[in-house]
């Protein structure tokens, strides 16, 4: 049965960022992420964690400046010193809460353009090698351009390709069944073939990005598929709730902690 983690970024808003790790915990889920921690203490996220005996599955590396429009730096040429400190900063997170995957987010940038990937291949490379160091997984996520237009990192073929070139072990894709499906579709058949090298999944219906419960993709077929694969990881809720985060949870309810 997967084990999902309640994304307190886009769930739970009803509650300040700290006191969404208890909500989440009532509501039955036994896990946790999220885009960015930086604005709490590390140590306030891990009592926190610890209160609630909730897991931390994954967030992402500090983005840029996300208020200026900036999504990553990775594939920017002339920022690898500053992925290297947001690798650090990172790391102090990822010791409080004991994240074992880390998210690094590309960038705004043409994919066509040779600066632009030889400066992602060098960062997602650089970063992969420092984290492993701590064993944890780096993780890189394709994303669609109608939710982020001019994304670097902008297909699935390209993660797939970036993963094998650069070769560590602890280099994985965040497969987000919503972005594959908008992007790419054919979402069962890249499950298959691409668990392999999946760190992480992510779930939301499309083309809303609600809750999974409707729409195009049918997510009881879905789990029961991620079952058969053997996937132990975390499957994160990375959806925007249609009403109040507790009345949709519905489809949550045969999986939660009682």
């Amino acid at each position: 049965m997967p084990v999902f983690a309640a994304n307190l970024t886009m769930m739970f808003n009803e509650w300040s960022f700290l006191d969404r790790f208890d909500a989440a915990a009532e509501a039955g889920f036994t896990a946790v992420e999220y885009l960015f921690p930086y604005e709490a203490p590390p140590e306030a996220i891990a009592e926190r964690l610890m209160r609630n005996d909730l897991q931390q599955a994954l967030f992402n590396l500090p983005p840029g400046d996300w208020a200026a429009g900036e999504r990553g730096t990775a594939a920017l040429p002339g920022r690898f010193d500053q992925v290297k400190a947001d690798v650090e900063r990172a790391l102090d997170y990822a010791e409080a809460t004991g994240a074992k995957r880390l998210h690094l987010m590309a960038g705004l940038a043409d994919p066509a353009d040779a600066q632009a990937a030889a400066a992602y291949r060098h960062s997602v490379a650089c970063a992969a090698e420092r984290l492993g160091d701590k064993g944890i997984d780096l993780l890189i996520e394709p994303i669609n351009g109608r939710n982020m237009p001019g994304y670097f990192l902008n297909d699935f073929g390209i993660a797939e390709r970036v993963i094998s070139e650069i070769g560590f072990a602890n280099l994985k894709l965040q497969f987000d069944i919503y972005h594959r499906q908008i992007i790419n579709g054919d979402v069962t058949m890249a499950l298959r073939r691409l668990m392999p090298i999946t760190g992480h999944i992510q779930i939301a219906s499309v083309p809303s990005r609600h809750e999974p419960d409707g729409e195009e993709l049918n997510y009881p077929h879905l789990f029961e598929e991620i079952d058969r694969l053997g996937y132990s990881g975390f499957v994160g809720c990375e959806y925007t709730p249609r009403g109040s985060t507790l009345d949709g949870l519905g489809w949550f309810k045969p999986f939660a902690r009682s």
